[in-house]
């Protein structure tokens, strides 16, 4: 059994800072798991553009508001308090955070190895420890 605190995962090196977020990776690849889980703040009055290439990726809104819009036909989606998105194209697409920021948890298939951040194109390298 993995039992893990945010307060804990926030004091270590499993917190990366990406500019416009901040993500607390609570699982990771190296926990074998096969997929990872992390906990991402976006923050407020922020645009991100996130073309996730090389993972499937599902986000809860767990506090604040915001939008995602896909980049391939415009369609804009409110995001609060219960708001799910799924990304199960690999869609390229705009994040945004409005009037607060944004809390999220994500899941990553496959998993993160940890200290990624967005390349030029919005993307996380696919990379493993194997």
């Amino acid at each position: 059994m993995i039992v893990r605190t945010l307060d804990q995962c926030k004091k270590s090196d499993r917190r990366v800072h990406g500019g416009n977020w901040e993500s607390v990776r609570m699982l990771l690849e190296s926990d074998k798991m096969g997929f990872s889980f992390h906990i991402t703040t976006i923050f407020a009055g922020t645009e991100t553009p996130i073309w996730y290439q090389n993972h499937l990726e599902s986000v809860y809104c767990i506090s604040g508001h915001g939008e995602v819009e896909t980049c391939a036909d415009g369609e804009i989606y409110e995001i609060h308090p219960g708001t799910l998105y799924i990304l199960d194209k690999n869609d390229k697409h705009l994040l945004r955070a409005t009037s607060d920021d944004m809390q999220m948890a994500c899941v990553f298939n496959p998993p993160l190895i940890g200290k990624e951040v967005h390349d030029k194109n919005g993307a996380y390298a696919l990379e493993s420890h194997d």
